[in-house]
């Protein structure tokens, strides 16, 4: 069997709920010794207001190459068996999982850390947005990984611009302190991990 089909990635639609046993049964085989997992849920508040839902939306197919552009890498940086990464759009109640990312490996360590690096890696670059809905309002939110690389980009020269985007700098197998330079040019998002998602 190939990675690619050891890889299972979807994101979706609105009032499908993520059956995490299904994610969890797809990565489970006999050689692996750990499964690593996150869920990513609603909460009920948020710096003193409350939390009524979530609303996700997101450019499907993007979102999708992207998100197994991660999940390749991390299985060029870590020795893993199976990766499951499942994205829910629309709204989501407080106490539901939006996000859940399953991958199994030989050794715990691997799981592990891979399992990190894919969601943050998915929070700070997978064109996923959410909006936070209060008891007295709402508004659109963004992550703070995605809020760091902004901020590497810099004000002016954001992945809207048409230029090529290239994180440089990073080569150990966690997911921050990349480094960003802006070249002219189609836009492309390519990191020194060695994944990268077409815009």
């Amino acid at each position: 069997m190939n990675p690619e089909e050891k890889t299972l990635v979807e994101i979706l639609d609105e009032h499908n709920p993520i059956d995490l046993a299904r994610y969890i049964n797809y990565v489970t085989a006999p050689q692996a010794g750990a499964i690593a997992t996150f869920s990513g849920t609603t909460r009920d508040s948020f710096e003193g207001k409350t939390v009524l839902e979530l609303r996700y939306e997101a450019y499907k197919p993007m979102a999708i190459r992207c998100i197994k552009s991660i999940c390749s890498y991390a299985r060029s940086s870590w020795s893993l068996h199976s990766i499951a990464v499942a994205h829910r759009l629309g709204p989501v109640p407080v106490g539901i999982t939006s996000v859940f990312i399953a991958i199994s490996a030989v050794h715990r360590a691997d799981a592990l850390d891979a399992c990190k690096f894919v969601i943050d890696e998915l929070k700070a670059s997978v064109p996923i947005w959410k909006k936070e809905v209060y008891a007295n309002g709402e508004v659109w939110k963004e992550n703070s990984e995605f809020l760091e690389r902004r901020l590497e980009l810099g004000k002016k020269d954001g992945v809207g611009s048409g230029k090529d985007v290239e994180f440089v700098g990073h080569h150990k197998k966690g997911c921050c302190g990349a480094k960003v330079k802006v070249n002219g040019g189609v836009a492309n998002i390519s990191t020194s991990h060695g994944w990268s998602c077409e815009l």
